[in-house]
């Protein structure tokens, strides 16, 4: 600046007034392209600033795709051998032959068991309500996301009217039924039963009973094709989950 300024006194001592006039105009272009210099390297870091807070927020969302995944896989391989095992059972009472194997249709008592799949939505949540969600916006990760959390809704849904109907007919069993021996025998080691006053053949003949009860068989039936219904989605909620996992690889470098 102090060059500058020995410049124009140096003009204006000299009454040079039209080189003062080029060099003033000189001065307001060096001028104005070191501020726009200072604006592009101002509006880099920003930018490289919010792709940074974008990309813990994407990694966050990546962690907690993971954990879904694995935990659709632990349910798909129990969902598929339940409905195995009720299709198995349908066709047994179908037939009436269900007495020939009172085993199987007593291992469809898992059938009664109201498990949720219970995502991690909490990455998303917090990119939603972020500053930096605007920066997906139109995007095919922000497509992939829209359809991942539909499908999620899908399942809940799914799993909620399948949950709902078998704890019903759980508890309508329950005011039927003493379940007390049918505990004991799923749950008791085999030998301390055979020691107990109560004759084995007394366990089966509850056994009968309970799984040729209405309720108890409507819960199978159900099972049986309701259950791949949600394997199915599962499957669906996998490919799409993937397909975050794939988009936010390739916006993070990862």
């Amino acid at each position: 600046m102090k060059i500058f300024r020995n410049i124009r006194q140096r003009l204006l001592t000299k009454n040079k007034y039209s080189k003062y006039f080029l060099y003033a105009i000189g001065e307001i272009v060096l001028l104005v392209i070191g501020i726009l210099i200072a604006l592009q390297i101002n509006n880099w870091n920003q930018t490289r600033k919010d792709n940074l807070a974008l990309n813990e927020y994407l990694g966050k969302i990546k962690v907690h795709t993971l954990e879904d995944l694995r935990i659709l896989d632990t349910l798909s391989k129990y969902r598929t051998q339940t409905a195995t095992q009720c299709k198995k059972a349908r066709i047994r009472i179908l037939d009436k032959t269900e007495d020939e194997d009172l085993l199987l249709l007593m291992s469809c008592g898992v059938a009664f068991a109201d498990y949720y799949f219970k995502p991690n939505t909490g990455g998303y949540e917090a990119l939603k309500n972020s500053a930096y969600f605007g920066k997906i916006n139109n995007t095919p990760l922000d497509s992939l996301l829209i359809n991942y959390h539909s499908i999620i809704e899908d399942i809940a849904e799914n799993e909620k009217s399948y949950n709902d109907y078998v704890v019903n007919q759980e508890t309508y069993l329950s005011t039927q039924f003493d379940t007390s021996l049918i505990l004991a025998s799923a749950f008791l080691p085999q030998d301390s039963l055979k020691i107990r006053a109560t004759p084995q053949s007394e366990y089966y003949q509850v056994f009968s009973e309970y799984t040729a009860s209405a309720p108890y068989r409507n819960v199978i039936s159900l099972a049986a094709f309701q259950l791949e219904t949600m394997v199915y989605q599962y499957s669906q909620l996998k490919k799409v989950g993937q397909g975050v996992l794939n988009e936010i690889d390739a916006q993070t470098k990862d």
